[in-house]
């Protein structure tokens, strides 16, 4: 059942769709999400955790920003850093205005946001007592891609360790490039399409945007496109803890008792104090520390 407007200005259209506005994926490293999984990820980037403290983390921060400047500015990318309450999607919509034959990386926007981060605690003597989660102010880069398949897209990245980030995909950018490369001539106006040469055709291509494998559209969704690939982390090598062998470890391998298979001794192996009914034998003075140790 369409809304009351389509409904009551029916007669005035030539076709409807219906399309997804924005998808926001969450991209981030599962093995840094946790603090065993984090100390293992930094003694393979570094050799050992003898620097994990927060002051090695804040300079990890500050090197990420130095490349990522020093990587817009050799390939002439405008960097924008961004103040409190402004509006940086326009900034990159306005840019692209006056530079339509842009693609891929334009634009680079720089701004303050809520991040997840550690905080090293640490003993007087420097050892790690604990790695707390907590929430801070960091800076955001916020990559601005204009791809052939998915238009006008943004990945949102934190500057700080343990770098989480978001895909920030839009539904009907996607449509208009998907309309453009069948050669389907349309009219847009921010997120509408104010011209359909072909109403059926694009809500076809909508119609992708909506299904369930959305995110992953390719050519084993039947909708074109480029397919988003979420790289495996790696993960730590599991080395098997050695069984510790006890008086009635499982893994020790079994006496016979004394008094037979049916006597009353039992298994030493397995039984933690064999049973006896009678006094209990005397030691030598030789064992005697043994025994009070026992």
């Amino acid at each position: 059942m369409g809304d009351a407007v389509s409904e009551r200005y029916g007669d005035l259209l030539e076709g409807s769709y219906d399309c997804v506005d924005r998808i926001v994926l969450n991209a981030y490293n599962t093995l840094c999400d946790a603090p065993p999984g984090f100390r293992y990820w930094w003694r393979q980037l570094t050799g050992s955790d003898a620097t994990l403290d927060n002051a090695h983390l804040m300079r990890m921060a500050g090197r990420f920003s130095r490349r990522v400047r020093g990587f817009a500015k050799a390939h002439a990318i405008t960097v924008v850093d961004c103040l409190r309450g402004e509006r940086k999607h326009d900034l990159a919509e306005e840019y692209l205005a006056t530079h339509p034959s842009t693609r891929g990386l334009f634009m680079i926007l720089v701004a303050r946001a809520v991040a997840s981060v550690w905080d090293v605690q640490q003993a007087k003597n420097g050892i790690i007592v604990d790695l707390v989660s907590k929430k801070a102010y960091v800076n955001h880069y916020s990559f601005h891609i204009l791809d052939p398949d998915w238009g006008h897209l943004t990945i949102k990245m934190s500057g700080h360790p343990p770098f989480g980030a978001q895909i920030i995909l839009n539904g009907h950018e996607y449509v208009a490039a998907q309309t453009a490369k069948a050669g389907i001539t349309t009219q847009q106006e921010g997120n509408c399409f104010t011209h359909l040469a072909n109403p059926t055709a694009l809500a076809s291509i909508a119609g992708c945007v909506r299904t369930r494998n959305a995110v992953r559209l390719g050519s084993a969704s039947g909708c074109g496109g480029s397919r988003l690939i979420a790289p495996t982390p790696p993960v730590a090598p599991r080395t098997p803890r050695p069984t510790a062998l006890g008086r009635g470890g499982a893994d020790r391998p079994r006496t016979p008792s004394r008094s037979g298979a049916g006597g009353s001794g039992g298994d030493r192996a397995v039984r933690r104090g064999p049973c006896r009914s009678g006094p209990p034998r005397q030691r030598s003075r030789s064992r005697a520390s043994d025994s009070s140790v026992a």
